[in-house]
């Protein structure tokens, strides 16, 4: 039986997108295949975003077929169904499947894809691919010339062109619907949870490893299976790598741990940034700084509705923290000087967000084809994580800055009237941090 709310998401979804390609176009989606980790043990399969957000298709090695204005639009080829390979490797939906579960309106075996495909492109001139991982770059050219060279000296010649689907997709991907919206909320919410567990448990001495799992247990009692990314559980120092992933040291009392570890639901990505003190107390400079990027990232937040350009949330961010590091004499006046030559750079490293959704860092463009700024609309999703570094090696600074790095991260959604901040439910403020450490 065909799941009607799960189905009906994904075909208004390629209506839409066919819609905007007209009748002389046609669509090709290539799932990804299964990676091996070792020999003959796999990673756990996750399907190409693309893919999956225009069919809900969860196996490996498929390819879709999109024709606007078709009787048959929806065309699959998938795996057929294989007794053998289903008891080692779990249930695959065959090319019944595609039909009864997916609602495709035709499928075939992916065996079947070469002699087929050339066919079914009929008449159409517009191609558009969807092939991350270029799997069949080299077929799809000689498929698309496959009618020409074989037409007759009179007869009709279809000339093909191909190009990437990504240009059409990924802008229609930024704006969620509210399909996309739950699942988001449930991946957010269940991600705040984790970092309270993560609070309940930091103490000096614990090793981060310990407190990557608390996180992934309560995710997991929330029906987050999986992560969209690998947790990054840092202490003191080891901060200042963006991307640190090894989490396996203990916590120094005194130090600082930020940990940035989200949930996924559905597919769709939580990313969520907080910074704990590892002894239950922020001490003073550490104090300090965390209220320069609360202050930060709440200024930034009051920009974020309708209308606004998508730089001015970083340029709100890098005002506040350029004044805050005048102020305490990190970096010298006068501020329009210090901000025209980005002195702000040396401590804050990175930019301060990016959209969210299937993928944790989601598709889409930020500025349009003359290079002007994307304008925020209702119904984008996107992160706001403005952050301080100060290195160990840093002498340049107060010794007493030395060490501390700091950044926050939520989840904010773009409503018609303003934003709403997904993941205010993860603790933020130093009084609300401490008292729950206490």
């Amino acid at each position: 039986m065909i799941n009607e709310g799960h189905t009906m998401v994904h075909l208004h979804r390629r209506q839409q997108l066919m819609e905007s390609i007209g009748p002389a176009g046609a669509i090709i989606l290539v799932a990804y295949p299964e990676r091996p980790r070792s020999k003959n043990i796999n990673y756990r399969f996750v399907q190409d975003k693309d893919f999956f957000y225009l069919t809900g298709f969860e196996e490996p090695d498929a390819v879709a077929l999109l024709r606007p204005g078709h009787e048959l639009a929806f065309i699959m080829f998938s795996r057929p169904k294989n007794a053998y390979q289903e008891t080692s490797y779990g249930e695959r939906a065959g090319i019944e499947g595609c039909i009864h579960q997916y609602g495709a309106d035709a499928a075939y075996s992916l065996d079947e894809l070469a002699q087929r495909l050339p066919e079914l492109l009929e008449d159409r001139t517009d191609i558009l691919i969807s092939d991350e991982l270029d799997q069949y770059s080299d077929s799809l050219w000689q498929w698309c010339n496959q009618q020409r060279h074989n037409a007759g000296f009179d007869e009709i010649k279809y000339y093909r062109s191909l190009r990437p689907l990504a240009g059409v997709l990924h802008p229609m991907r930024v704006i969620k619907d509210g399909h996309e919206i739950e699942k988001l909320r449930t991946a957010i919410n269940a991600s705040c949870s984790a970092h309270r567990q993560v609070i309940a448990h930091l103490r000096p001495g614990i090793n981060e490893a310990e407190l990557s799992a608390q996180f992934n247990l309560e995710l997991a009692r929330h029906g987050c299976v999986s992560d969209p990314y690998p947790n990054i559980v840092a202490g003191g120092e080891r901060a200042m790598c963006l991307h640190y992933d090894h989490n396996n040291h203990r916590l120094e009392a005194g130090a600082l741990l930020l940990i940035d570890a989200g949930g996924e639901f559905g597919h769709y990505s939580a990313d969520i940034t907080r910074t704990y003190p590892v002894s239950g107390h922020f001490n003073d400079a550490q104090k300090t700084l965390y209220q320069l990027v609360l202050c930060a990232i709440d200024a930034a937040i009051a920009e974020a509705r309708p209308g606004a350009t998508w730089n001015r949330l970083y340029d709100t961010a890098m005002t506040v923290l350029t004044r805050g590091l005048i102020e305490l004499g990190i970096l010298s006046g006068p501020e329009e000087h210090a901000l025209a030559q980005e002195r702000h750079k040396a401590y804050t490293v990175h930019k301060t967000g990016h959209w969210l959704g299937l993928d944790v860092h989601d598709v889409g463009p930020y500025r349009d084809r003359q290079g002007q700024w994307r304008r925020l609309e209702a119904g984008m999703v996107l992160t706001i994580e403005p952050g301080l570094y100060f290195s160990n090696q840093d002498l340049s600074v107060d010794p007493k800055w030395r060490g501390i790095a700091i950044r926050i991260e939520d989840d904010i959604l773009i409503t018609p009237t303003g934003c709403e901040v997904l993941s205010a439910n993860a603790p933020r403020t130093i009084e609300e941090i401490e008292a729950l450490m206490a």
